[in-house]
C-alpha cells in the first residue's frame, strides 16, 4: 500500500520524482535485506495433524553467509515442562544432508507419522509419547549442511561446504539464533545426533568450547555432547562391518578366518587378490541383510535416489545444482523406511509448506536425504582427537550404539572409545527398563559414557523410542543409566 502510495505521487509531482526514486530503491534494498537476515515463525497448526499443536513449535531462517546468500532452515521445540530451566539441545541428522526434520519425527521430537496405508490423502501425524520435549530439554532441529531439507543458497557455490565449513556455520547459526532468544543463554546446552552427524558434533562443540574460553559473545551454556551409532574414522568404522557380521551369523567362520589371513586388518582397501576375492564374497552376503537394522526386510526407500537434471520444476535459487526429480520408490508398509516415504509426500504438499512458512522458489522436489546432489568434502578423517579434547576439558560425553546396526557397528564405536586410553570408573553391565535390559553401558573417567541400546538399528533412538527416552533423561540428570 505505501509503496502504490509512493509511485502514485511521484506521478503527480515530478520535482519530488528523483528523491522519492531514491527512496524507493532503499526501501527495497531493505526488503531483499531482510530476506537473509534471521526469520521466524510460530507455528501453532499444521497439515495432517487435528486440532491446534500441543506444544511451542517455531521455524525461520538464519544467515549463515553472507556472500553466498545461505540460509539455514530449523525447526525449535520448546520443553513442555520448564523451559526456563531444562536444558537446550540441538539435534543433528547425518547423511551428510539429511533434514533436521527426521530428528523431530522420527528421532526424539514431539511428532511421528501415523503409519497406514497411503490411499492418496496428506498422511497423518499424531504426537510422540516419547518426545524429549516432553520433560527432557527444549530442542532445535535444524537442517544442515547447506542443501538438506529447507536450506539453500543464492550463490551455487555456497553448497560447497564439508566438515569444517559446515560445522563453522553452524555455530555461527548458533550465536545469531541465542542472540534473538536470549531467554535460553542460561539453559544447559548440548550438541547431540546420530550416524555422520556424529562426526561433526565434537568438531561443532569444540568451536563452542573455544568461544567460551575467548570469551565471544554471546556465551554458549555448553555442558556436553551426544552421538549415537556415530560416524567416527570411516575407515575403522567399515573395517569393523566384517568382524560384525561374522559376530551376528551373516559370514562363515571360513570367509572370516580367510579375511584375517589375508587382508592384514583393512577391510576397506584390499592390497591383493586374495583378500579382494574374500571381500567380494562377503560383500555378496552383506548385501543379503539391511545395513540399517540386521533384523529389517530390505526396503526400498531407505536410500537417496540418484539426481536427475533439466527437469521441468526442479530449477530453483540452487542455480547450475537441480534437486531430484521424483519421491523414492514406496517400501512396503511394514518397512522401517515407510515413514521416510510419507515425510516425503508430506513435506512436497503445498499447504505442509504455506503451514511451515518456507521461501517460495528456494527448494523443489524436498527429500529426506540430498547426500550425493551437492559436493561434500569429508575434510576430518577421524574425529577422535576432538572427542578427547573435549572430555578432557571437562565436557560430558554420551555416546550411543543401536547393536543391531551394520552400517556403524557397536565394536568400531567401542574400539574407538577405548583408543583414548581413559580410566573406566563403572565396568561394563546392563542397565534396565521395566525390570529388563534395555542395553549395555560402561563409564570411563572424564565424563564419557558408551551404552547400547538392544535391539537398536542405525538411529537407534528410532527403532527404540522408550529405551531412547530413558537413556537421555537419566543422563541428562546426572543418574546413572
Amino acid at each position: 500500500m505505501f509503496l502504490e502510495l509512493l509511485t502514485n505521487t511521484m506521478a503527480a509531482h515530478k520535482p519530488l520524482r528523483h528523491a522519492a526514486t531514491c527512496l524507493l530503491f532503499l526501501l527495497l534494498l531493505l526488503l531483499l535485506l531482510s530476506c537473509s537476515a534471521s526469520a521466524s515463525s510460530v507455528i501453532t497448526h499444521l497439515p495432517g495433524f487435528s486440532g491446534r499443536l500441543p506444544f511451542h513449535l517455531e521455524t525461520g531462517y538464519v544467515g549463515v553467509a553472507e556472500e553466498a546468500g545461505t540460509e539455514l532452515f530449523y525447526y525449535f521445540v520448546e520443553s513442555e515442562r520448564s523451559p526456563s530451566t531444562d536444558p537446550v539441545i540441538l539435534w543433528l541428522t547425518g547423511g551428510p544432508r539429511c533434514s533436521g526434520f527426521c530428528g523431530l519425527v522420527f528421532e526424539v521430537g514431539p511428532m511421528n507419522f501415523v503409519l497406514a496405508p497411503y490411499n492418496g490423502s496428506l498422511p497423518q501425524l499424531v504426537t510422540n509419547q516419547y518426545s524429549w520435549t516432553k520433560v527432557i530439554s527444549s530442542t532445535l532441529f535444524l537442517d544442515t549442511p547447506v542443501g538438506s531439507g529447507f536450506s539453500y543458497a543464492r550463490d551455487p557455490n555456497g553448497y560447497n561446504v564439508g566438515d569444517i565449513s559446515s560445522s563453522l556455520q553452524v555455530v555461527t547459526f548458533l550465536k545469531k539464533w541465542f542472540n534473538d532468544h536470549p531467554r535460553y543463554l542460561s539453559n544447559h546446552f548440548y550438541v547431540g545426533g546420530s550416524s555422520y552427524a556424529g562426526k561433526v558434533i565434537p568438531i561443532i562443540a569444540q568451536y563452542i568450547s573455544e568461544g567460551i574460553e575467548e570469551r565471544k559473545q554471546p556465551i554458549i551454556n555448553l555442558k556436553g555432547y551426544m552421538v549415537g551409532n556415530p560416524i567416527t574414522d570411516l575407515k575403522v568404522d567399515s573395517s569393523y562391518r566384517v568382524p560384525y557380521a561374522h559376530g551376528v551369523g551373516i559370514i562363515s567362520d571360513q570367509l572370516y578366518e580367510a579375511a584375517v589371513a589375508n587382508c592384514n586388518g583393512d577391510y576397506v582397501n584390499p592390497t591383493n587378490e586374495m583378500c579382494s576375492n574374500v571381500l567380494n564374497a562377503i560383500d555378496n552376503l552383506l548385501s543379503e541383510v539391511d545395513d540399517g537394522n540386521i533384523l529389517d526386510d530390505k526396503c526400498a526407500g531407505r536410500l537417496t535416489p540418484k539426481p536427475t537434471d533439466g527437469v521441468s520444476g526442479s530449477r530453483t535459487l540452487l542455480g547450475e545444482h537441480s534437486r531430484l526429480s521424483e519421491l523414492p520408490a514406496q517400501p512396503s508398509i511394514n518397512c522401517y523406511s515407510y515413514c521416510f516415504y510419507l515425510s516425503d509426500i508430506w513435506m512436497n504438499d503445498k499447504t505442509t509448506r504455506d503451514a511451515l512458512k518456507i521461501r517460495m522458489g528456494t527448494i523443489g522436489v524436498w527429500v529426506r536425504c540430498n547426500e550425493d546432489v551437492f559436493p561434500y568434502a569429508k575434510d576430518v578423517p577421524s574425529s577422535i582427537e576432538y572427542h578427547f579434547n573435549l572430555t578432557t576439558r571437562g565436557y560430558r560425553a554420551l555416546v550411543f550404539s543401536g547393536d543391531h546396526d551394520l552400517t556403524v557397528p557397536f565394536l568400531s564405536t567401542q574400539e574407538l572409545i577405548r583408543s583414548l586410553n581413559f580410566t573406566i570408573v563403572d565396568d561394563w553391565r546392563a542397565w534396565h527398563l521395566g525390570g529388563q535390559a534395555a542395553g549395555f553401558t560402561i563409564m570411563y573417567d572424564n565424563n564419557l559414557t558408551f551404552a547400547t541400546l538392544k535391539g537398536g538399528g542405525h538411529v537407534a533412538i528410532g527403532y527404540r523410542p522408550e529405551q531412547g527416552f530413558a537413556m537421555g533423561q537419566r543422563w541428562l540428570d546426572n543418574k546413572p543409566l
